[in-house]
């Protein structure tokens, strides 16, 4: 008889570009998620929750850095009988099923329509360090308003959340732009041909790289990167690139200046003054709301999704400064953008819908939350009642049902109750503050032992007794006065 062959188990790890949250983080999140909720409510907009999957038709060409959604999604076909089913995937952002959700539903939307939307987004590209396949998004949208007060409103949403959430004011800048004023410096430049054009744009795209002289060298012939290898430049003369440059270095001191400087870069092209006079605009309008300077800039280096975005753009940047895997300070850098893209819509409509939105990057902002400390890390466990007879579930059940009713955190120890070492071993673990014990001696008496955690882990960490003199580790309560005195006990804990 042939040997049976021994079925493979699978391994227990978490898929390449994918990780596993825990409690605290978790509740870290929650935490944050739902005082941005908070801020994105009292603006006037409403929550919208929308499928998790979307057919890769609906999500169309506008996944960053790829021609075709399939190459950067998770997608799959229907099965079908005439081997023709749609193709699905897993949304890749937040916005393409907006669009989708608008178009659909547009005859029973009001216009302005105005949501937010927070949840898991999936990315089919190369996990690396900090980058994963998956991860949250919390967006803010106003779809059918082409009036740029919705764009000026975005920021200054924004920059009420990054306070509201723990970023203090001089840590953080949201910074603006508007891609018309681009379109109008390529004008100007008056190039013709559209591979040297999006060679251009991306010459611009790293400019925070490689500043003002690394763009001059690339527009022209070309330059050494920091590596040694020759990147080939874009082959404009020096004349050609002057208006990309004047552009790309034209932030003054002042919003006055900054636009001045704009209006010399776009010289006669129409779009590019478009571009520049909506920027005044939202200036003036964040300025009557108390958004100056020390919160909100006009910076020309701002360039985001260059195939995408129509009109005014933002990048929210927190300031302060971080240490790298070398050692080397370095600024946080950006933790949400967004910007106008009034195309997204006509996809499904075949007419214009202006819209205008931001995201912000949970998982960025976390980080930078908790390198900053301002994350509550209060990761405290339920009171733990422990079980000294299994015989007696019921009364236990009863004990912890009553601490949950006064609305305290509460367990029944569920496992072996044979040691109690074990038991107690297990409430360390679960971080609890609390452990409550009734044997056959205590049932009597109608009392309860109640365990101080919380004292005992200080006694343990500074090895001293005498310091905690006046507290008891463990004391006897009556059963009666179960909930006034764990409230107490947690009270003095949280003190």
């Amino acid at each position: 008889m042939a040997k049976q062959k021994k079925t493979q188990r699978p391994k227990a790890q978490t898929p390449k570009g994918f990780r596993d949250y825990f409690g605290a983080e978790v509740a870290q999140r929650t935490d944050m998620l739902r005082t941005i909720a908070g801020v994105y409510h009292r603006y006037g907009f409403e929550a919208l929750e929308s499928a998790a999957v979307e057919t890769v038709e609906a999500l169309g060409k506008f996944l960053p850095d790829v021609d075709r959604p399939n190459e950067g999604v998770f997608a799959w076909q229907e099965e079908d009988d005439n081997d023709n089913g749609d193709w699905l995937a897993l949304r890749y952002d937040l916005t393409a099923p907006l669009a989708r959700v608008f178009a659909q539903h547009r005859n029973d939307l009001p216009t302005p329509y105005r949501r937010f939307a927070m949840g898991p987004v999936w990315r089919n590209e190369k996990p690396g360090p900090g980058r994963f396949r998956q991860f949250y998004q919390c967006d803010a949208d106003t779809v059918g308003s082409g009036n740029v007060a919705a764009d000026a409103e975005i920021c200054a949403m924004l920059a009420d959340t990054l306070e509201a959430v723990g970023i203090d004011r001089g840590d953080y800048v949201v910074r603006i732009n508007n891609r018309k004023v681009l379109n109008g410096v390529l004008e100007v430049m008056g190039l013709s041909d559209d591979g040297q054009k999006a060679n251009v744009l991306r010459t611009i795209d790293k400019f925070d790289k490689v500043g003002e002289a690394g763009v001059r060298e690339l527009l022209g012939k070309g330059r050494l990167d920091a590596s040694g290898a020759y990147i080939d430049g874009v082959g404009l003369s020096d004349e050609q690139a002057e208006p990309v440059v004047a552009f790309l270095t034209s932030k003054s001191d002042t919003i006055e200046g900054t636009l001045a400087n704009l209006r010399a870069a776009i010289g006669a092209s129409s779009i590019g003054a478009a571009g520049v006079d909506e920027l005044q605009t939202m200036a003036d309008l964040l300025a009557a709301g108390g958004y100056g300077p020390d919160r909100i800039v006009i910076d020309p280096s701002v360039v985001r999704g260059l195939g995408y975005y129509t009109g005014p753009v933002f990048e929210a940047e927190l300031t302060f400064e971080i240490k790298d895997e070398k050692g080397r300070p370095r600024s946080f850098g950006s933790v949400a953008g967004g910007g106008r893209y009034d195309d997204l819509v006509k996809r499904f409509t075949g007419q214009e819908v202006p819209a205008t939105g931001v995201s912000i990057g949970v998982d960025r902002l976390l980080a930078a939350l908790h390198m900053k400390g301002r994350l509550n890390t209060d990761t405290t466990g339920p009171v733990v009642v422990t079980v000294m007879d299994r015989d007696r579930m019921a009364d236990y059940q009863g004990i912890v049902s009553e601490l949950r009713n006064a609305g305290i955190r509460a367990e029944v120890y569920l496992g072996n109750p044979k040691n109690f070492g074990n038991q107690l071993k297990y409430a360390d673990q679960r971080n609890s503050p609390i452990a409550i014990i009734q044997g056959g001696d205590e049932l009597a008496a109608g009392t309860l032992q109640v365990k101080d955690l919380i004292l005992g882990a200080k006694i343990a960490e500074t090895a001293s007794q005498e310091e905690w003199s006046d507290r008891p580790q463990q004391f006897e309560i009556p059963r009666a006065d179960l909930i006034s005195r764990i409230i107490a006990l947690l009270d003095e804990q949280a003190g």
